[in-house]
């Protein structure tokens, strides 16, 4: 049997799922990608079965690794609020992983400090960036916007 097209299936079906956002950290990325590497070298070379599973799961640690460490370094680029960006107050106040909550649009709201180095307590304001779920990204508001000066 031939292992080539089911290296293809496995591809397009973990690409497919990164398109459409299942893939948060990248992993399903990298054995999407090795299964596309797996699909040409097992058309190419008749490998064994078990060599190319454990080429497969080599490719993808060493990938995730690389993609990890690439991550590390360039992740610490923040995203300046926009000029509309709408702000929340804060009800939990956040913890060591960037955890809280905020009252946003009239709601509680789970909600993820995208800078850890400042955690705002109950009562401060921050500044809503986006959202994935019912999770807010929230930076804490620069103090003209507290300020409530414009």
């Amino acid at each position: 049997m031939a292992i080539a097209p089911l290296w293809l299936l496995l591809a397009l079906a973990l690409l497919a799922l990164v398109l459409v956002g299942i893939d948060s950290d990248g992993l399903l990325l990298m054995g999407g990608l090795a299964g596309l590497v797996l699909a040409l070298v097992s058309a190419l070379t008749p490998l064994p079965t078990v060599v190319q599973i454990l080429l497969w799961g080599a490719i993808v640690a060493g990938g995730y690794g690389l993609l990890r460490r690439w991550s590390a370094r360039h992740g610490e680029r923040m995203i300046p609020p926009a000029a509309g960006a709408e702000q929340a107050e804060v009800i939990a106040g956040f913890d060591a992983d960037g955890l809280g909550r905020v009252r946003w649009q009239g709601q509680s709201w789970a909600a993820l400090n995208l800078d850890p180095s400042l955690r705002p307590g109950a009562g401060s304001r921050v500044t809503v960036l986006g959202r994935e779920g019912t999770r807010l990204w929230v930076l804490p508001a620069p103090p003209a916007l507290t300020d409530g000066e414009p």
